[in-house]
């Protein structure tokens, strides 16, 4: 049985959410590449990261589309790849000294319901990873093929 059409759909938007989506989020702001306080290797980690997010958007849409009868297998690896930008993003915090904006940036908009803004996003996208996973690994996936 092949992915359902919903999922591998979910899991391409998620993906190109992804690659698009953290590239826009640095370029047109001033707080990471383009901020001047920022030391070159932290702005070298920073392109490590938008890299990383172009190659694990490629991993997930290659296995949301893949031709394969280990639809489990290639579910799990679409679902993980897609996954891991967002969970790394939201265990950052746990790291000695960090913050989830630098102060000149904070202001009375940046913690909405007592969340960073960038926990919307991991908790938009991490749904809809899981939505396309559930999709796929129901028993009856015929639903997944229509959905979208």
């Amino acid at each position: 049985m092949k992915m359902p059409l919903g999922s591998r759909i979910l899991f391409s938007l998620s993906a190109l959410g992804l690659a698009v989506g953290a590239h826009m989020a640095d370029f047109f702001s001033n707080t990471h590449i383009f901020n001047d306080r920022w030391p070159p290797h932290a702005k070298f980690h920073t392109g490590q990261t938008l890299s990383m997010s172009i190659l694990l958007g490629v991993m997930t849409v290659f296995f949301a589309w893949r031709k394969t009868a280990d639809n489990k297998t290639t579910v799990y690896a679409a679902a993980g790849f897609a996954a891991l930008y967002w969970i790394t993003q939201a265990t950052a915090i746990l790291y000695p000294n960090t913050a989830f904006y630098d102060p000149e940036f904070v202001t009375a908009n940046s913690f909405p319901l007592g969340l960073p803004g960038q926990a919307y996003f991991e908790i938009g996208f991490l749904a809809v990873i899981g939505l396309a996973s559930w999709l796929a690994l129901r028993k009856d996936a015929r639903w997944g093929r229509i959905i979208l």
